[in-house]
Formats: structure tokens, C-alpha cells, sequence
């Protein structure tokens, strides 16, 4: 299909599944995600999902990180910094000793389990983010909990990562190598506050005098995608970057009208072609055909984030509501699972087979999240 025809049909398919889905009381992504499984190469194959589009898509995503930094009460976030340490650590602990242990315990080698645990850990919370804003629960305490624990998870995640490649191709962890993770990753966050908040109120200030149309949300897309580009660089996963820019300009005095113009960008173009290239990059005959261990290690996975991130946040002082809230929140694994499994299979530690189980599981946790999330934030 041409690629002009593929985005229309792209478009419309995330339009029309999103009303229908909200017409259910569900979320509006739930039904995009479904219309992509649909009209994905799994079924009907009338969105080929090629590289061109997945470039759009993968624009998608950072733009909906970097509004939900937009969107993120500073005052709030700021509050839950430690709380969110604290469910962001038990969030990957338990789901990492959950799935070790079912696969040592299903025969798995020692290795494939260490990874199948490792893949369980991960948290992407960009369909979460876009569920909270359709909710209007993004600005909340529980919001705020929800994205800042999903940063400290993805350190966590790329230190447990870098273990367990180190294990697999050298027998053994060198301190150095952590250490210099470490620096890079703590150097990322300290230089972008330091410097970033300053550096993009002045840019932002100055793009003022240039009179052009956009000239402000251009620089704040442009900011949006240098913060992409070096948390990669600091090996840091870009969405992370992406929030945190959006985090960034948040506190600028253009905040408002960037904000509004990225949801008429995000919501009318890129946001709609990721949510229906989730589901077009599902492979529904995976999630249909997973075997027994799969739907366990699936149903682990859902339970070891709710109980983990949950116990945190009761430790913390969160109600126990709100303690469910996060944990429901922290279920998506998406493409940070996805790249965990694939870095697995390229390290030659899984097979076919257990990658296969490792999709099935995060495409099982994306399917869920969406109703689960919404019945968590609208029950009595």
C-alpha cells in the first residue's frame, strides 16, 4: 500500500476505533491498539507498518512523553520524589524474583531465567501517561508517582540490563563498568536541571524576536527531540528524556501555549499512528497461541508491578487505593520490554521460544492496561 493511502487508513482506524471504544466506557487507546492488531499484518494486513511509518510512531511516543511532562504538577512531582524511589525499587524487585523463579521452576537454564526476570522488570508508561491525560489524572499526586517512579525504573532497569549482559559475556560484573553507568546516568539528570532549565528559558525567551509563525513551539519540539538524542546518548531510554524536557519547559512562562499546541500536533497525527502501531505490531496469533507458561508468566507480571509498586507506595503513606492506582499503572512493558527481550535474543541467552513468551507477556500487560487503569481511577 502506499504510504500516503497507509496513513490515512492509519488515521481513520484510530479515530473511529478510539470513538468506539470510548462509546464502551473504555479508553479511547485500548480501541486504537485493537484497531491496529486488526488492520496489522496479523490479521487483515492492511497496515504494513514499515520504517518510514515506525519513524512517525516512534515521534509519537516522544511527543507524548514530553506532554506528559507538560502536564506534570512540578509542585507534585517534586513531593513524590523519594515515595516514587521507593516503588520504583520494590516495582523491579519483586517482578524480577518472580520471574526468575517460575522459569528456574519450569526448567528453564539458570541464564534465560535470569533474563525472563529481567524482562519483567521494565515499565513504559507511555500508554499509561496517555490513558492518565484522557482521564484528567495526570496532574494528580498519584500521577506524579506514576511518571517519576517510571524514570527511576528505567535506570534501574538499564543497570539490571548491563548486569546481565556483563554475566553472559564475561562470566562476571566489573565494578568499573558500573560505575561509569552510574556517573553517566547521574551526570544526565544533574547537568539537565543544572543547565537545562536555565539554558531553555532563555532560548525560549530569544525565540520570541525571531517573526516567524510557530517559532516557539518549534524550539520547544527541537528541545523535545536534543533531550531524546542525549538521554540515548547517556544510555538512558529517549522517552525518559522526552518527559524530562517536557518537565523542563513546564516551568517556563510559555508553558501553556506550548502545551496546547503539542496536543493539537501530538493528538491529531503522531500520537493516533503509535497507539495503532502497538496494535499493528502485535502479533495476535502469539498472544492467541501462548502456551501455558506464557499466560502465567503474563499474569506474574501483571501481579508482581501491582503488588511491588503497590507495597511501596503503602510504605510511603499512599492510601491503599492509590497504592492500587500505581502498581495498575506501572503494568505496560511495551517497547522498553521489547528491547530487553531483543538485546536477550541478540545476546544469544533466549531462544525463539522464550522470546516468544516475552512478547506475549508485553503484549498481554499493553492489552490490560488500558480498562484496568480506567476501572482502578473510576471505582468507588
Amino acid at each position: 500500500m502506499d504510504v500516503f493511502l497507509e496513513l490515512a487508513v492509519i488515521l481513520i482506524t484510530a479515530k473511529l476505533f478510539g470513538y468506539l471504544s470510548s462509546r464502551f466506557g473504555l479508553p479511547a487507546a485500548l480501541g486504537q491498539i485493537i484497531g491496529g492488531i486488526i488492520f496489522g499484518p496479523s490479521l487483515l494486513n492492511l497496515i504494513t507498518y514499515d520504517e518510514g511509518i515506525r519513524l512517525i510512531a516512534d515521534l509519537g511516543v516522544i511527543m507524548l512523553l514530553f506532554l506528559a511532562g507538560l502536564e506534570t504538577d512540578i509542585d507534585e512531582f517534586k513531593n513524590v520524589g523519594f515515595p516514587s524511589f521507593v516503588i520504583a525499587t520494590l516495582g523491579v524487585v519483586i517482578p524480577f524474583l518472580l520471574g526468575y523463579l517460575i522459569a528456574i521452576k519450569w526448567g528453564y537454564p539458570k541464564m534465560q531465567a535470569l533474563f525472563l526476570g529481567g524482562v519483567m522488570t521494565a515499565t513504559s508508561v507511555s500508554l499509561t501517561a496517555n490513558v492518565l491525560i484522557e482521564l484528567k489524572k495526570l496532574r494528580t499526586r498519584v500521577g506524579a508517582a506514576i511518571l517519576a517512579a517510571a524514570v527511576v525504573d528505567d535506570v534501574l532497569g538499564i543497570i539490571i540490563l548491563t548486569i546481565l549482559v556483563a554475566i553472559n559475556t564475561k562470566g562476571s560484573v566489573y565494578l568499573e563498568d558500573m560505575a561509569i553507568l552510574l556517573v553517566e546516568i547521574f551526570a544526565f539528570f544533574v547537568l539537565s536541571v543544572l543547565i537545562g532549565n536555565k539554558a531553555i528559558r532563555r532560548v525560549l525567551r530569544t525565540s520570541h524576536r525571531i517573526n516567524l509563525p510557530e517559532t516557539v513551539t518549534t524550539i520547544a519540539l527541537a528541545i523535545m527531540l536534543i533531550f531524546a538524542y542525549l538521554a540515548e546518548h547517556f544510555q538512558i531510554a529517549a522517552i525518559t528524556g522526552a518527559y524530562l524536557a517536557g518537565i523542563l519547559v513546564a516551568g517556563t512562562e510559555d508553558a501553556r501555549k506550548i502545551t496546547d499546541k503539542i496536543v493539537t500536533i501530538g493528538y491529531s497525527f503522531f500520537i493516533p499512528i503509535f497507539l495503532v502501531g502497538v496494535g499493528a505490531e502485535t502479533n495476535a496469533r502469539v498472544v492467541i497461541t501462548a502456551g501455558t507458561f506464557a499466560l502465567l508468566y503474563s499474569l506474574l507480571a501483571i501481579l508482581g508491578k501491582i503488588v511491588g509498586c503497590g507495597a511501596g507506595a503503602l510504605l510511603v503513606k499512599f492510601k491503599p487505593k492509590e497504592a492500587f492506582q500505581i502498581g495498575v499503572g506501572m503494568i505496560p512493558r511495551m517497547e522498553v520490554g521489547l528491547i530487553m527481550a531483543n538485546i536477550g535474543l541478540a545476546e544469544g541467552v533466549l531462544d525463539r521460544g522464550a522470546f516468544s513468551i516475552a512478547v506475549a507477556m508485553v503484549m498481554i500487560t499493553t492489552l490490560v492496561t488500558p480498562p484496568l487503569l480506567k476501572w482502578a481511577f473510576t471505582r468507588e
